[in-house]
């Protein structure tokens, strides 16, 4: 199409009406959902995910779903929509989140951080959440023009977070992620003894999303191959401490595949076991037991692996003394 633009051409004030828009290299491999985000600054997230639903919003003439990921060539079909001055439209991070999130920095280049993610805190908001952790790193650098997240960790869990503060070394880490490049290490507390002989779970799990819009995943033959070793760290009277390596990266891959080997981790509400999760929270561990403890990769500004570890936080360090 002649009159196709490519997307790091296309302003904000562009967009009162219809626009098609061609895919670059800069913006392949990203899921549409995280690109319209930094696209339409000032258009509420909420706006965003109904257009992908209704399918007003389409790439190469289809419908697509907000995991889509672009391919460079794509041609996306945007309606008109009102853009706002992002600054109105923002709320404000309280003083206590951005210190929060500043306190939880552990790495920074030129072209990257790392944050041991608080519990408790998304890493973006939507669905009801106004701030996550990106959000509020924007407010506290204001200066940085770039501040995008690498990849997730679920809400209640904690640890190593990546944040690219240049596009090239976002594309530089998702190529790595693609090519199974990147090795994360969790550590979990999970419910019994664990056998020392059960060192892998391969089995395909499949994503469904309820009417309320929760996920769920659970273990199906129809779902896709997942697999992810185990190693037991410690052993408590009725709980072991296990280390959880994703080969795959899947949707609450560590949480549905330890509840599949018939040890869910200790104060998982969605997967866990109601009597075992209370009987910890007298003991203090009042919330999922999943870190995010240590994370390998190429270092995009130097080309040498590099890893960074994430200490156990307070409130779980605490809870493995009293088993103790």
């Amino acid at each position: 199409m002649s009159n196709d633009s490519t997307l790091h051409a296309v302003t904000a004030a562009d967009f009162s009406q219809v626009q098609h828009l061609v895919v670059t290299d800069e913006y392949a491999g990203q899921r549409i959902d995280n690109m319209l985000k930094v696209l339409l600054k000032g258009v509420p997230l909420t706006h965003i995910y109904r257009l992908l639903r209704k399918g007003e919003i389409r790439v190469n003439k289809s419908r697509i779903k907000a995991h889509y990921k672009l391919a460079s060539g794509d041609k996306l079909r945007l309606p008109p929509i009102r853009v706002s001055d992002a600054k109105d439209k923002q709320p404000k991070a309280r003083p206590q989140q951005l210190q929060q999130v500043a306190d939880a920095i552990i790495y920074e280049d030129s072209g990257l951080l790392v944050i041991n993610k608080p519990s408790g805190l998304a890493v973006h908001g939507g669905s009801g959440i106004k701030l996550g952790v990106i959000e509020v790193l924007r407010q506290l650098r204001p200066q940085c023009k770039v501040l995008e997240l690498v990849h997730r960790l679920d809400r209640d869990t904690s640890g190593c977070l990546l944040v690219a503060k240049k596009k090239s070394v976002l594309r530089h880490l998702h190529q790595q992620l693609r090519d199974d490049q990147v090795h994360k290490v969790y550590h979990a507390l999970v419910a019994g003894r664990w056998p020392s002989r059960k060192k892998i779970i391969n089995v395909p799990l499949q994503k469904n999303t309820l009417q309320s819009g929760e996920r769920m995943v659970k273990v199906d033959s129809s779902g896709k191959p997942s697999t992810t070793e185990f190693r037991v760290l410690t052993r408590y009277k009725n709980t072991t401490l296990v280390e959880a390596k994703p080969i795959t990266g899947r949707t609450h891959q560590i949480r549905v595949h330890s509840q599949y080997a018939g040890h869910p981790i200790i104060g998982d509400e969605k997967y866990g076991l109601a009597e075992t999760n209370g009987d910890m929270r007298s003991l203090g561990i009042k919330r999922l037991f999943l870190h995010a403890a240590a994370i390998t990769f190429v270092l995009p500004e130097t080309g040498k692996p590099f890893t960074i570890s994430a200490p156990l936080p307070d409130d779980l360090q605490k809870g493995l003394s009293q088993l103790q």
